[in-house]
């Protein structure tokens, strides 16, 4: 779907053209997100010959470090974090393409050393086409946007692309996520800029697109007449981590919802695009978004949840609660948990609850779509030995990446007795996929300027308008009963009660 394929002998396996060859900037190279995703990510592009020849990396921090010192650092990275061997041998030899610039990202002279960091690669066989990354706090995108296109860094001159990549989250609420629209596409078009979700980038999301519109068994039936729920699931087993400072400014809705949960559920939701193309898929996933019903202040208070973790225990450890992290305010208000029921008014879905749920410290780290169907009217199998389970459809987005349909079957033996079965299927089974972070898809489509996978404004902003009324009312009433749930439990007691009142429940 994203770059050229070519299938070779094995169906299983396929072979995409190197994308086009550009340098990256990596604004913040000396993060977390850098050694744990960017990087892993490109050594498992280019070890399969899918990153040019001549492509390198220009990395720009506040660290103190050189060129030399930041590759000593990165060869330490590679060892930990970069699984494959192809690929980390790869990565070892593109540390030598790798260079740093030290420096505050508001400081003007930082770019004119970038400015001429970039014109010396290009003596040397380096590409003109530039993509600069923006692996960096969200208050820090405006600073690097607007110096960026102070030192002229971003004209598009004699065909070579200069591209902004965009970290979620895009905005805190509505209102700034208009103003950084604004701001952006006053010094770039909108082509140059790719808002990154890297959820979107894993396999089975994209699938998504595949499974409804590739096979007869499924479309025909994905609508009210036959659905009766669909639930999205994104849990982790982490609390904040180092992430405290931005967490208490953040909280799980901001930092899930009007991306990750949003997105899937635009995916899930669409209707047929009239091709692939990246402005299709875009038009029909905006179309989805607009149809949700905006929650009125009355349906907050009875159709979300909101909930922060207390002490607990994972994997039989015991871990501190989310107002004893580094950073966080012992009083804070600030959710870890959100579920929430949305409807779409459209004719395809109408009357058929969506039912979202995200949070830290879950038993279990899992993202996954259920889509539940109803029942039969069959009245033969009404007694408690032959009771019919739903038929439901699961895709798993993560860890494993796969798809599995659960239907009813019937036990082997005299009687007729029921059981409920899975058929099931695994990305790595059967194509025989290696590990990957996710970021892999969205660098190549970003070096390649496909914007399948990535929100226009007009989304971006649709997806904030739907988020604000829960903010508002959020903001307005803050929670009397936090903590509410233990770490290590499928968070608190009223997300079960906001199934239970529908006579649902959230399948594990």
């Amino acid at each position: 779907m994203n770059g050229e394929y070519i299938m070779d002998q094995d169906a299983s396996k396929t072979i995409r053209n190197p994308a086009n060859p550009c340098i990256l900037v990596i604004f913040g190279i000396a993060g977390d997100l850098t050694k744990r995703l960017l990087f892993p990510a490109l050594c498992n592009l280019g070890s399969p010959g899918l990153l040019d020849e001549n492509f390198c990396i220009v990395g720009v921090a506040k660290e103190d470090y050189t060129s030399e010192s930041f590759r000593e650092q990165l060869i330490k990275d590679i060892d930990e974090f970069v699984t494959d061997p192809d690929a980390k041998k790869y990565g070892l030899l593109l540390v030598n393409r790798v260079y740093y610039i030290s420096g505050e990202f508001s400081d003007p002279n930082v770019y004119t050393l970038l400015k001429n960091k970039l014109a010396e690669l290009e003596t040397q066989k380096a590409s003109k086409n530039c993509l600069f990354y923006f692996a960096a706090p969200p208050e820090l995108m405006e600073t690097i946007a607007i110096e960026l296109s102070k030192a002229s860094l971003l004209t598009e001159e004699n065909n070579c692309f200069r591209r902004m990549v965009v970290e979620k989250p895009f905005g805190h609420d509505l209102a700034s996520a208009k103003e950084l629209n604004q701001l952006l596409l006053s010094i770039a078009n909108e082509k140059q800029i790719f808002r990154i979700d890297h959820f979107l980038g894993k396999e089975t999301v994209q699938n998504l697109l595949a499974l409804r519109f590739s096979n007869g068994l499924f479309e025909p039936i994905w609508n009210r007449l036959y659905i009766d729920n669909v639930q999205i699931t994104v849990a982790e087993v982490l609390g904040v981590e180092k992430r405290g400072s931005y967490y208490e400014h953040a909280g799980a809705l901001r930092d899930m919802v009007p991306n990750h949960l949003f997105q899937m559920l635009s995916l899930i939701t669409m209707e047929p695009p009239a091709s692939f193309s990246a402005d299709n898929i875009r038009a029909e996933k905006e179309k989805a978004l607009r149809a949700i019903q905006i929650l009125t202040p009355e349906q907050v208070l009875s159709q979300t949840v909101r909930g922060q973790y207390g002490p607990g225990k994972i994997d039989f450890k015991e871990v501190p609660g989310y107002r004893s992290e580094q950073n966080i305010a012992p009083d804070s208000p600030i959710e870890t948990f959100v579920a929430l029921k949305l409807f779409l008014d459209n004719w395809r879905w109408q009357h058929v609850p969506f039912y979202l749920r995200t949070g830290k410290r879950m038993p279990a780290r899992q993202s996954k779509i259920i889509v539940q169907f109803k029942s039969g009217p069959s009245t033969l199998f009404t007694s408690a030995e032959h009771k019919v389970l739903p038929n439901l459809l699961n895709i798993f987005i993560q860890p494993e990446e796969g798809i599995s349909l659960r239907f009813n079957a019937k036990i082997p033996g005299p009687h007729l007795d029921l059981s409920p079965v899975d058929m099931k299927f695994k990305y790595a089974d059967y194509f025989g996929i290696k590990p990957q972070t996710g970021y892999e898809t969205i660098l190549y489509d970003c070096m390649n300027g496909d914007h399948l996978l990535f929100d226009h404004a007009d989304m971006v902003e649709t997806e904030w308008a739907l988020a604000q009324p829960i903010l508002d009312v959020w903001g307005a009433l803050p929670p009397r009963n936090f903590p509410n749930y233990a770490a290590g439990t499928w968070g608190p007691k009223e997300a079960e009660e906001l199934m239970l009142k529908d006579g649902k429940k959230w399948h594990l």
